[in-house]
């Protein structure tokens, strides 16, 4: 052929008919997208991811600047498209700024769409579990704890030790061991708690909660694990995905 010429064929349009789940994550953070993918990779739903600009590191000021990109971070989670929910992730995040405050930023563009947090959604969780004691475990400075400690306070949780690694950027939060977590809560005291909290969507628990759970023997709940189950219940995906804590069975 010496001249364009064009052959024109008639595509036969398969229509998506997957749940659609957009997850905005923190530009920094190295781990919640791949545990979506990981927990959500034999089920038919959909994920899409955009990442939000934030800078390290963790602390309040930092935190509030995510509110002047979180409608078009939303809005550009496949634009004009209809999704069925939107995880937002960041827990200390959502703390610093406010879960109704981030659902109506997002809502400016994804308008009455579900909305979850990492840290509504534990809170979901421990209410479904009827959990009401729990050891706590960040990776965060104290500054961002004590913001997290007075959220589970004000939801009527009892914190019967609160521990921390005491990191401020997501690069070394991802760079935790996931076995050394398993030793660490070990040793936390956790006698007295119903279940281990593990707060943050960047440390790597997702990976290990199975393990964690048989050697304590209680529930632990993690930041992504949750947010993920939340977002899979929402739109009615009941799976009992096993690997990744009893949470799945509920």
């Amino acid at each position: 052929m010496k001249q364009f010429s064009q052959v024109d064929l008639v595509p036969k349009i398969l229509p998506t008919t997957n749940p659609k789940i957009g997850v905005i994550t923190l530009s920094t953070d190295f781990t919640i997208e791949q545990d979506f993918r990981r927990l959500c990779q034999n089920i038919n739903v959909d994920i899409y991811v955009n990442r939000i600009p934030f800078e390290n590191p963790l602390n309040h000021k930092n935190y509030l600047k995510m509110l002047d990109h979180l409608s078009d971070i939303a809005n550009n989670i496949l634009p004009g498209k209809k999704l069925d929910a939107i995880a937002y992730g960041c827990t200390s995040g959502t703390v610093a700024i406010g879960d109704k405050r981030i659902a109506d930023e997002i809502h400016k563009s994804k308008s009455g769409i579900y909305v979850s947090t990492p840290i509504t959604a534990a809170i979901k969780t421990f209410a479904l579990l009827k959990i009401k004691k729990i050891a706590v475990l960040t990776p965060y400075p104290k500054q961002v704890n004590k913001t997290i400690f007075d959220y589970l306070i004000k939801n009527n949780l009892k914190i019967t030790s609160f521990s921390s690694f005491n990191l401020e950027y997501d690069s070394d939060i991802a760079q935790v061991d996931p076995k050394y977590l398993i030793e660490t809560i070990d040793k936390i005291d956790h006698k007295g708690a119903d279940a281990v909290f593990i707060s943050c969507t960047a440390l790597r628990a997702v990976e290990v909660l199975d393990q964690i759970e048989k050697k304590i023997s209680k529930y632990v709940i993690s930041s992504n694990q949750a947010i993920i189950w939340d977002c899979l219940r929402s739109v009615s995906i009941n799976n009992n995905i096993s690997g990744y804590g009893k949470l799945f069975s509920h």
